[in-house]
């Protein structure tokens, strides 16, 4: 979705709190497409999970290629898109036997609960990080 990378772009430097709130807006959206009572409702809500992508994906990207030396930027997101596009051989599987199994609703479920997890883990990274800082108390 444009509207998710022009929303990215419009920062002069992604981070990781946006990288959260991405990803929980992900999990959270796909968690309710997976409950939408009818079409229309579903559709809407997609836009919202189309948004959540595009800028979780569009600010991975500029915050891996900003905080990587230019000396070694062709390398990083080359492991980048390895790990990005490495993990559909794994998931995309494992997504449709659920799918298959249990239906199309659950096989969203587990996309809202990877955005949730990696929005958790974002999260205490945050916390842990603030918690390592020394105090910047007044002098």
């Amino acid at each position: 979705m444009v509207t998710g990378a022009l929303f990215a772009a419009a920062r002069a430097r992604p981070g990781v709190p946006l990288l959260a709130a991405a990803a929980a807006m992900f999990g959270v959206t796909c968690a309710v497409a997976a409950i939408a009572p009818f079409y229309l409702a579903f559709g809407l809500i997609l836009f919202t999970v189309g948004v959540s992508a595009q800028t979780f994906t569009t600010s991975t990207n500029s915050l891996t290629q900003l905080s990587t030396e230019p000396a070694m930027r062709g390398r990083v997101i080359a492991i980048l898109m390895a790990i990005t596009l490495g993990g559909t051989p794994i998931g995309a599987p494992i997504v449709g036997w659920v799918a298959d199994q249990f239906g199309p609703r659950c096989a969203l479920a587990v996309g809202a609960a990877s955005g949730i997890l990696a929005a958790l883990i974002a999260a205490v990274y945050l916390v842990e990080r603030r918690r390592a800082q020394p105090d910047a108390g007044p002098a």
